[in-house]
């Protein structure tokens, strides 16, 4: 439930003044780019594309139209027990380990399982799960189909994965709300570090539905890009030449806590999350719309208690589609105006791919490193910029200014949804 109100004519949000601050502890993740959330962040920084041609027997046995995606560089069974591994899809397979990351990175040893939470999210949940299940039914019968398979294919089975594996009692919540899921999710967990019902939380999402049906799915529609002989330079925010997003897989996970708490155990801090923004379009099933995302930045910002001036760097959703990349340059050009100029936006998917449920998780830790470093990553594969997109994004690391700054990650997904989230540098 969201603790502020949308009549934002008249900036009517709830207590900004005397809210408690929220900050993140602990940053984790296994990515395309690598199997954690630092040397993600360098390969990010270095401008390398986690894209690959895809070595599955299935791409050619059904004839898959698109035979690349961007998958996670370390695979979970190279992580994970044996017994922990087969009994997780692997959507929760990635959660589990990228939670686990992220708790160790914020030092918690010592905490009451009570007080501690989990808000994850995923888009699609445990494809793998239930169509290797429904293959051994037709194969093989009823009595092989695994135990497990329903606990499994559970959308809300990464964040019950999470809490049983660290002990978190207060709470394991799930958001599914496709491509704005883990954007979601931890203004979620603002809120509910806000509400006081938790002292920390585990925020984040996790996708793995690199599956002949859903890359299928998501070719027919015309939405993936085709660049078969160069999968590197298929994701293209912003390009005129772009034809599509690139699939990606695994999990990013952030350690809110207030800072009353964090400061208490010695904790490090990232960065502040001021606040977030939720809203949806009652639209279109597919097709965005630029006056949901232009509300949910707003809410965004008013909960956060920013101005558009106040914002130094946005990462972008910017996914590589025609109609996306300029429904978005639309909301940043009404938010911000002429100021627009001075903001330093950057479109990770160039590099990482779409992570779906996932993606806004990831992009939320690069939006606190590049506050925590000081530095904008790039916008890869950006040859010629679309007329229609008003502004220059970042194509090498740029410098953020000094002093007090904030930032926005944005997120948005089929069934119009829309999810952004405000940081502050600390």
């Amino acid at each position: 439930m969201r603790c502020f109100t949308l009549s934002l004519s008249n900036q009517s949000v709830r207590n900004i003044v005397g809210q408690k601050k929220i900050v993140v502890t602990g940053i984790g993740a296994t990515t395309p780019l690598a199997g954690n959330a630092l040397d993600s962040w360098k390969a990010l920084l270095a401008g390398q594309s986690g894209a690959r041609t895809m070595q599955h027997e299935w791409v050619e046995k059904y004839e898959i139209p698109v035979t690349f995606a961007a998958e996670a560089l370390v695979r979970p069974v190279d992580v994970l027990e044996r017994q922990e591994f087969k009994r997780l899809d692997p959507s929760a397979q990635f959660a589990v380990i990228a939670a686990r990351e992220a708790f160790a990175d914020a030092g918690i040893t010592d905490y009451d399982p009570d007080r501690l939470l989990v808000d994850w999210a995923t888009g699609i949940g445990g494809v793998w799960t239930l169509l290797d299940a429904w293959d051994t039914l037709r194969e093989r019968g009823p009595r092989r189909v695994l135990p497990m398979t329903v606990p499994m294919i559970m959308p809300n089975s990464p964040a019950a994965a999470i809490s049983m594996s660290l002990k978190a009692r207060a709470g394991a919540r799930s958001v599914v709300s496709a491509c704005a899921s883990s954007t979601e999710s931890l203004a979620n967990a603002y809120d509910h570090l806000q509400q006081g019902i938790a002292d920390i939380v585990i925020a984040g999402g996790s996708e793995s539905c690199i599956h002949p049906i859903t890359v299928s799915s998501f070719a027919s529609m015309q939405a993936l890009s085709k660049r078969n002989d160069d999968p590197a330079r298929a994701s293209r925010p912003y390009d005129k030449d772009r034809d599509g997003f690139v699939m990606g897989e695994g999990a990013a996970a952030l350690i809110l806590e207030t800072e009353e708490h964090a400061k208490a155990r010695g904790a490090k801090i990232y960065a502040e999350v001021a606040g977030g923004g939720v809203t949806s379009d009652a639209y279109h099933i597919t097709a965005p719309s630029a006056e949901g995302g232009v509300r949910a930045t707003r809410a965004a910002l008013a909960q956060a208690g920013l101005e558009p001036g106040d914002i130094a760097h946005v990462n972008a959703h910017a996914t590589s589609t025609g109609i996306g990349d300029v429904s978005e340059a639309s909301i940043l050009s009404t938010i911000f105006g002429s100021h627009l100029d001075d903001v330093a936006v950057s479109a990770t998917k160039g590099a990482t791919g779409h992570l779906l449920g996932g993606t806004g998780a990831l992009e939320a830790i690069f939006t606190v490193l590049a506050l925590t470093e000081r530095v904008a990553p790039p916008t890869i594969n950006l040859d010629n910029l679309d007329p229609e997109i008003p502004f220059q994004p970042v194509t090498t690391p740029h410098e953020l200014p000094a002093g007090d700054i904030a930032a926005l990650s944005n997120s948005f997904g089929f069934g119009g949804h829309n999810a952004v989230v405000a940081f502050k540098s600390v």
